[in-house]
């Protein structure tokens, strides 16, 4: 089946109004009819494209008298909401670059990401004030009295005419999730985010103006980003948004309320959802069509229970803050289960050596190594490298073109002078019906040998401090499911491979997008 592409016109090539991506979102919902059709859901409001686009023009102005202008840098912390949507789009009308970071974040991560990037002004909720010291600020409830209707609230005309830029004008900045070390600044343009919607939005989900989107990745990381905020402007449909990180049973509910059609998370999100609501549940989602997971692999045991509660199968797909969304991916057209899929339109896929050197087919026909990116919308900041980024991701490509993750580049542990994959013992001993979650690192051991020990995350019914029941929930035998764990591992896997150790933990140390730290499982301290 080939998809029917609703995409967008191409934005002019030199610096006209028309590129502009507020402008030219503005200018598709009134061209295409959809001003009067819900673009946002947050809570009991429903916010249409046409006041999506009113409240940012006012929200511009706003903004314009607090002095930012072409290129100046508005840093957003705020939690996803109408608020995060229409500053987003007021700063892109005034050419200005929008710096987009979690409002959860401590100050002095707040305090660096406004230095790092100059900010002239920032937005936030709330209690972060002093995050900003030095740096004017605006609180978002004095923003959103300011852009309100005129006959309610509102005083802010709306703005004049938006900047004139080129697609490749920056629009906005993103922070890569820092799973080791200070997060590094990307920097994507008015271009990228038309690509975003006609790459993945339509050739990988074919969305269109009835889908109603929910992403438990929040708008201010590039999956959310894309999912709930590009998606839903350029296609005339919807998205859910919420300021909370949703557990379990908000995401079913909203998902049920809503009638959502595309349901996009990460793999410790469906684990948890699978885990508490993967009995009784299954009508709440009956009106997802598809379900995406990224941020990192996913096992397959946990795609096939996720598919069975969902009634649809999930399309696995990766991608980087550096491309701002995803590059290769699984189709609603094209699903090959345990794999990332095929490259997305446009980009090309290399597999490589530690020396850099492209790897050859084996006999085969696969080939595995460090897997390179090239795109329209790759930020690489080394122009030597020809437009290539090296995405530390392992992967291994199958004979029929698709690929399978294996891992990041550092995901391996050393026992005894030997290699061992984490996730090939992670896989094993995730299919024990009581675990929810596991992590394993090399640790030493009373002699100073190194050992594998295996963090279990116990699921809802196994009780220990896992179980979300609390207290009065069952109390796991960790005695026994430790010896269980390890006979299971000792049958499946090479003797060495097996973790001497078990560890139940009510949580894995994670980053915000949901990675796991796997530099601090090897600490055993979080």
């Amino acid at each position: 089946m080939t998809a029917v592409s609703v995409s967008a016109p191409p934005l002019p090539v030199g610096p006209t109004v028309s590129a502009n991506v507020a402008a030219h979102l503005a200018a598709l919902a009134d061209r295409r009819g959809w001003s009067g059709r819900a673009a946002f859901l947050e809570g009991h409001l429903v916010w249409t494209h046409g006041e999506v686009h009113d409240r940012a023009e006012r929200a511009a102005t706003v903004l314009a008298d607090r002095g930012v202008a072409s290129g100046d840098r508005v840093l957003l912390a705020l939690p996803d909401g109408i608020m995060w949507v229409t500053t987003f789009l007021a700063a892109a009308r005034l050419g200005a670059v929008a710096v987009l970071v979690d409002p959860a974040l401590t100050a002095d991560d707040h305090r660096f990401m406004a230095e790092d990037s100059r900010a002239a002004l920032a937005v936030s909720g709330p209690g972060l004030q002093d995050h900003f010291d030095g740096v004017p600020w605006l609180g978002a409830a004095q923003l959103s009295a300011l852009t309100g209707p005129p006959a309610t609230l509102g005083s802010a005309a709306p703005a004049p005419a938006a900047e004139p830029v080129t697609a490749a004008t920056p629009l906005y900045l993103q922070y890569t999730s820092g799973t080791t070390g200070r997060p590094k600044a990307v920097v994507h343009s008015h271009g990228d985010v038309a690509a975003y919607h006609d790459l993945v939005g339509q050739e990988v989900l074919d969305i269109g103006p009835a889908d109603v989107s929910f992403s438990v990745s929040k708008l201010f990381y590039a999956y959310g980003f894309g999912n709930a905020f590009v998606f839903p402007l350029f296609s005339g449909s919807a998205a859910v948004l919420t300021p909370d990180r949703p557990g379990p049973a908000l995401i079913d509910d909203l998902v049920a309320r809503h009638r959502v059609t595309l349901l996009y998370s990460v793999p410790s999100s469906y684990a948890a959802l699978v885990d508490e609501r993967g009995t009784g549940h299954t009508a709440c989602f009956g009106s997802v069509r598809a379900a995406v997971s990224a941020g990192e692999g996913l096992p397959p045991a946990l795609a096939e229970r996720v598919g069975e509660l969902l009634g649809t199968p999930v399309l696995e797909q990766i991608g980087s803050t550096e491309a701002g969304h995803a590059f290769c991916a699984n189709t609603v057209w094209d699903n090959a289960p345990g794999t990332l899929g095929r490259p997305v339109p446009r980009f090309e896929l290399e597999l490589r050596d530690r020396e850099g050197a492209v790897v050859t087919d084996g006999a085969d026909g696969s080939a595995e190594g460090e897997l390179w990116v090239r795109g329209p919308t790759v930020v690489t900041g080394r122009p030597e490298d020809g437009g290539w980024l090296a995405t530390r991701d392992r992967a291994r490509r199958e004979r029929d073109g698709t690929y399978r993750h294996l891992g990041r580049v550092d995901d391996l542990e050393m026992v005894g002078g030997i290699t061992v994959s984490p996730l090939e013992v992670e896989e094993v001993l995730r299919q024990h019906p009581s675990v929810r979650e596991v992590a394993v690192a090399a640790v030493p051991d009373e002699r100073g040998a190194t050992r594998l020990r295996a963090y279990v995350v116990p699921a809802a019914d196994a009780g220990g401090p896992g179980n979300p029941r609390g207290p009065d929930g069952p109390a796991v035998d960790e005695e026994s499911l430790t010896a269980d764990l390890i006979a299971l591992a000792r049958r499946r896997l090479a003797a060495y491979k097996a973790p001497r150790t078990v560890r139940l933990v009510a949580a894995l140390p994670r980053t915000p997008t949901g990675k796991l730290r796997r530099h601090v499982v090897r600490t055993g301290r979080w």
